[in-house]
């Protein structure tokens, strides 16, 4: 029973579409009719502007984190990872914004956050060195995801290999057509690194 009550609090979390709102709320747009049409921090970036895309960004981290450490401090018996895979899924199809979510970066990152900080800080650095050199983001959420599981699996973590594992999988389906764009020399590049 309590892993339902804490997998529908997390999914509520996770479907808070921080980016729907913050364009609606602070700048009177659908964020999902411009750009890429997506929730996430990077269309927020590039439709709102650096301010806005930080906070969209910060915001969907803190679902996941929230998430997993709820969990852990109200129910020591329920896996936080579990819990946290239910608050991306949120992200990826939330019940406020119609299904049509974010593409699980952020969110999955802030369930590592919630469960082993330095794993998040191994993600964080290896998303920036690999957006310096590639200037995708799609391309650097990939990799770091790869990363993060080699790292899980060294650490001798089964769990968190295994949800790792997932979450990449979640972040590479997400970038279907990212990855077609990038095959292809059509996906945008940042300029501002």
């Amino acid at each position: 029973m309590e892993y339902i009550i804490f997998a529908i609090i997390a999914y509520l979390l996770g479907s808070i579409p921080s980016g729907l709102l913050v364009g609606k709320l602070g700048y009177g747009i659908d964020i999902r009719e411009h750009g890429s049409g997506n929730l996430g921090g990077t269309n927020t970036f590039r439709v709102l502007g650096k301010k806005a895309g930080l906070f969209v960004t910060i915001a969907d981290i803190l679902k996941g984190t929230l998430a997993t450490v709820l969990a852990v401090i109200f129910t020591p018996d329920i896996n936080p990872l579990i819990i946290g895979i239910v608050a991306v899924i949120g992200h990826m199809y939330p019940i406020f914004a119609g299904f049509r979510g974010g593409k699980a970066v952020a969110t999955s990152g802030g369930v590592i956050l919630g469960v082993n900080p330095l794993v998040f800080g191994i993600m964080i650095a290896t998303f920036f060195v690999m957006l310096y050199l590639t200037k995708y983001v799609s391309l650097s959420s990939m990799i770091t995801g790869v990363v993060s599981m080699t790292v899980s699996f060294f650490l001798g973590d089964l769990g968190l290999f295994i949800v790792i594992t997932l979450l990449t999988l979640f972040v590479i389906y997400r970038h279907r057509a990212n990855i077609k764009r990038i095959l292809n020399k059509t996906e945008p590049k940042i300029t501002w690194m």
